[in-house]
């Protein structure tokens, strides 16, 4: 009997993912290294006003969850806000919110397998990083249902630490609750710069949204699984940023390599700690499975419309994934990670995500209250908040990520003058030798 739904087609992707895998691979995607990652620097920017940059973080966040869940349920197609873009504004803006999505998360792979390599072997940390991308590629390319079963265990076991963490912080004698208290150096720059770049760990949600076309009944399914996966990804930070922050104090964790691994040795249970950088390799690599994920079915998307090579178009007769576009995700993020120290590209990525996320609000605005369309305040707060969160990123990153979208502007020009100046001299060589006009109509 075969496994395909009544949804599937026959060169499409196969529905399979219900609500629980979902929201489990949303989770996987932010409950993820970010956590381990993004606390001090967003310490550093924003003081004792940490807290406030969560919320900030938080409140686009959900505006961005809520129009991409709205979008994803009228376009469940693989692609996420390339395809929502392109459908609603104009193949321009869906081809630059892929274009900030690929080359963003490609980086943030490379970063979390750096990661992995960073905590599990630092003195080998690019041939552990290596060897990390090319095992979950291999995960990935047998099937999709295999990466949310790999995930589940990943999401199981990092909450089990993260839970650790939390209960020896709130437990602790040192720890101390004034620690939370507001104080004089918070800046409302210092305090949106915060959240640009917590906003990185928030960011996996989209991974349902870019799965789309694996989801069952994606009408009734994403809707819900994203603002489930959001809501106890919110509850999980906001519980470990109290405690981080409890144990650690604003000056602490801005200065902390480690945050949580210090956090637990502040708080006196340093038998914790290589529990803790445990599960920060097996976070990054619940990351890394679920962005590597993303980043080829967008990848999928682009190819099908020719705006990347049409050959990455290719979906498995057996495993029914797209495999070129995995394997070569795969080898791309394995390169960089063998030769590129760029764990300090949370900025760059945070940038192009955050103005990916900027085209799925613009677009989920033109909906009409027929196709589902949000409380219009919604997606008028995550088009503004997202493009202020990126423009109070750190200025190298700001930068950066700027001549990124500006290089991808140039190709899509390039691109289309040659497109449309082929077609032309397509259309006129007929006529010119006498053919029939309407084979070019």
């Amino acid at each position: 009997m075969s496994k395909t739904t009544p949804t599937d087609t026959p060169d499409g992707l196969r529905r399979s993912l219900g609500v629980t895998d979902a929201v489990v691979i949303g989770l996987g995607s932010m409950i993820g290294a970010g956590i381990f990652a993004a606390l001090a620097p967003a310490a550093r920017a924003a003081g004792s006003g940490l807290l406030l940059g969560l919320a900030v973080a938080a409140v686009v966040a959900y505006c961005n969850a809520t129009s991409s869940a709205r979008l994803a349920a009228r376009y469940p197609r693989s692609g996420g806000t390339y395809v929502y873009g392109r459908e609603r504004l104009g193949e321009f803006w869906g081809y630059l919110a892929g274009w900030c999505f690929v080359v963003g998360k490609t980086a943030s792979c490379a970063a979390m397998a750096l990661t992995v390599g960073a905590y599990a072997w630092p003195e080998q940390a690019h041939a552990v990083a290596v060897a990390a991308v090319v095992a979950l590629t291999a995960v990935n390319y047998r099937g999709v249902q295999k990466s949310a079963l790999v995930t589940r265990v990943i999401v199981t076991i990092v909450l089990t630490v993260l839970a650790a963490v939390v209960v020896a912080a709130f437990t602790s004698h040192a720890s101390d609750v004034a620690r939370l208290e507001f104080g004089s150096d918070i800046t409302v720059a210092g305090v949106l710069q915060a959240a640009g770049l917590l906003f990185f760990a928030f960011a996996g949600y989209a991974r349902i949204a870019t799965l789309g076309e694996e989801v069952r009944d994606p009408a009734r399914t994403i809707p819900r699984a994203i603002p489930l996966a959001l809501g106890c990804a919110l509850l999980v930070y906001a519980m470990v940023v109290v405690a981080s922050l409890m144990a650690l104090g604003p000056q602490g964790l801005s200065e902390a390599g480690a945050p949580l691994s210090e956090a637990v040795r502040a708080a006196g249970v340093d038998r914790l700690e290589p529990v803790v950088r445990a599960g920060a390799v097996v976070a990054a690599l619940g990351s890394l499975l679920a962005l590597i994920l993303g980043v080829s079915r967008t990848t999928l998307a682009m190819a099908r419309d020719r705006h990347l090579p049409h050959a990455l178009a290719a979906v498995h007769p057996r495993f029914a994934v797209p495999h070129r576009a995995e394997v070569a995700v795969g080898v791309i993020v394995a390169v960089v990670a063998a030769t590129t120290d760029v764990r300090a590209a949370i900025g760059f990525s945070s940038f192009g995500v955050l103005l990916y996320y900027a085209v799925a609000n613009a677009a989920a605005w033109t909906l009409t209250a027929t196709e589902g369309r949000p409380v219009r305040l919604i997606p008028a707060i995550g088009l503004l908040g997202c493009l202020l969160l990126a423009c109070t990123l750190p200025m190298a990153s700001v930068l950066a990520g700027a001549a990124v979208v500006a290089v991808g502007a140039a190709i899509y020009t390039v691109r289309r003058k040659f497109i449309t100046g082929a077609d032309a001299t397509a259309r006129g060589r007929p006529l010119s030798e006498g053919a029939n006009p309407r084979v070019h109509q």
